[in-house]
């Protein structure tokens, strides 16, 4: 979903349209448009060990409305000749816009209490659902069927994460660390995707 963002709320100290008395988190400059993120995601199972280097873009942010979108970049994966990129939009857990419950993708409420309780920090708490390939086609060996769950660190721009895929390995690990990429310049908040 293209996002036209013309005011960060994040610079003000509270929503128009929230509920009386729920006030914004403190303002994050990690969780904005531009902001680079890199790590791994540990793809093992019982077969192989193994861990993909991953990058991740915010692309849109958009507080009001619980929405973020992006792309994630992939490096060292096998059966992929080039890293392979996807976009992807996001879910902010809010309680407004969307609630924990996922109610889609093939989780039930049991696979969201699984997930959830493996996180020790509970905000911002996300769901990333991969939408589509940006690079390569679907024949890359890898599928986006699936989404993680996700929890956002204000402290220091840390992200964790859980794939949940009925049909891949289970708890696929996402860590990545807030980057400094695209930050020597200026940013601006407003923008649309053609």
């Amino acid at each position: 979903m293209p996002v036209r963002m013309v005011d960060n709320p994040f610079y003000n100290t509270q929503l128009s349209g929230t509920i009386p008395g729920h006030a914004l988190p403190p303002p994050c400059m990690l969780l904005s448009v531009g902001q680079a993120f890199a790590g791994t995601q540990n793809v093992s199972n019982s077969q192989k060990d193994e861990a993909w280097k991953v990058n991740v873009r915010l692309q849109g942010c958009d507080l009001e409305h619980g929405y973020l979108c992006g792309s994630m970049e992939a490096l060292n994966v096998p059966s992929a000749e080039t890293p392979v990129v996807t976009f992807w939009e996001g879910e902010i857990v809010d309680n407004r816009n969307y609630t924990f419950l996922t109610g889609k993708w093939e989780a039930t409420k049991e696979i969201d209490v699984r997930h959830w309780s493996k996180f020790q920090c509970f905000a911002p708490i996300l769901r990333w659902k991969e939408k589509f390939f940006v690079n390569v086609g679907t024949d890359c060996g890898l599928t986006i069927a699936g989404f993680y769950y996700v929890c956002f660190s204000r402290s220091d721009g840390s992200v964790n994460g859980f794939y949940y895929d009925p049909n891949s390995s289970p708890f696929q690990k996402l860590e990545l660390k807030a980057t400094n990429e695209g930050r020597a310049g200026y940013s601006f908040a407003s923008y649309e995707f053609q």
